[in-house]
């Protein structure tokens, strides 16, 4: 995973989320969990395209 942090407090939140629900919920799809974490953290939709770009350049 990429060492660069997001800026602001919730996505922060959000990618620390999303990273601990991956290791839990192996098999998790991506979508879903920032499909969730959107909800969960009140993030704008350039915010989850945000997240979404991150985990799939860190997978690659």
């Amino acid at each position: 995973m990429s060492a660069i942090l997001p800026q602001g407090e919730a996505l922060r939140k959000a990618v620390q989320w999303i990273a601990e629900q991956r290791r839990e919920k192996e098999g998790a799809e991506l979508q879903q969990l920032v499909h969730e974490a959107m909800l969960r953290f009140n993030l704008t939709p350039k915010e989850g395209e945000f997240l979404i770009r991150f985990y799939s350049e860190s997978s690659q």
